[in-house]
């Protein structure tokens, strides 16, 4: 009924009815100022939208006169889906869209500060680059060969946790690598059409799925606390990752992925139960305690 309803109005108002959700569902309480301020509405505007959504469900929400504000209802059921990622950066960062560049979070909230961010004018092209599907010259530093003057065919953003990276096919060497946005300087887009064997398709570490098996570490006297703060079914996690970015993510969220789970470390609160799954992995390296499979002597 809810989802109808919704549908039958237009994009906008579906934006202002799903703030409104919002507000009540994270916040507690919705006033006129709210709407105005988010989406620049008049207070007859705000109104309409206000008593649309209580009409669309009245449960939901319950004037509150002293005040002259909206507060969430008893039997609060959210309309619309809130995604959590989205969810926990609003809490954080508050609703941005470019024209306020000073957000304000909705709560107190604290996060780590990121320490590697990228130049909009270097990010802007790469990011066109992509969209556009054209190869890109660039001039990279790299901590192995120096500072060299490329062309590469970019076809995603990769956000490690730590940094950004941007997948890309590289002519010079001739092979799928990880660029280090921060590390690129003068990107200029070029003409022509990749190659066939250029094509994200053709990236057989991007290509790749793996699935990882979570559980506690062993070392845990409580694996169930674990558990809770996973959301782990049946004392385990699965997840499926691509091989490409495999290796950041484990060393992101500190699985151990050594064999006998030996790393002992506060940090490590997940085990790798299967490290074999990481065979092939190119960056697997950067799997805290990983071991590449030793080769069986021949007889």
């Amino acid at each position: 009924m809810h989802r109808q309803r919704v549908e039958s109005v237009s994009q906008a108002q579906r934006e202002r009815l799903a703030y409104i959700d919002f507000r009540l569902y994270f916040v507690g309480e919705v006033g006129r100022p709210d709407l105005a301020a988010r989406f620049g509405v008049a207070p007859a505007g705000a109104t309409r939208d206000l008593a649309l959504y209580r009409e669309m469900a009245p449960q939901n929400i319950e004037f509150d006169g002293s005040n002259k504000i909206y507060r969430i209802g008893k039997e609060f059921s959210p309309m619309f889906e809130h995604a959590p990622q989205r969810v926990l950066s609003v809490l954080a960062l508050g609703f941005g869209d470019g024209t306020n560049v000073v957000s304000q979070p909705l709560l107190p909230c604290e996060s780590p500060t990121a320490l590697s961010i990228p130049r909009m004018d270097v990010l802007a092209p790469v990011c066109r680059a992509i969209h556009a599907k054209r190869p890109i010259a660039i001039r990279y530093h790299s901590m192995s060969s120096g500072n060299s003057e490329r062309v590469i065919v970019p076809f995603a953003l990769v956000d490690t946790g730590l940094r950004w990276h941007v997948r890309a096919f590289d002519r010079k060497s001739n092979e799928f690598r990880d660029f280090v946005v921060t590390r690129i300087e003068a990107p200029m887009l070029l003409g022509g059409e990749p190659q066939p064997n250029e094509r994200p398709d053709n990236d057989i570490q991007w290509t790749r799925i793996v699935e990882l098996d979570f559980v506690p570490h062993p070392r845990l006297e409580r694996p169930e606390i674990i558990e809770m703060d996973y959301g782990m079914a049946e004392g385990s996690m699965r997840m499926r990752v691509r091989a490409a970015v495999a290796g950041y993510m484990l060393l992101r969220w500190s699985v151990d992925c050594s064999p006998d789970h030996r790393l002992s470390e506060e940090q490590y609160r997940l085990w790798l139960s299967d490290p074999l799954a990481l065979y092939g992995v190119e960056n697997a390296r950067l799997a805290p305690g990983y071991q590449v499979p030793s080769s069986p002597k021949k007889r």
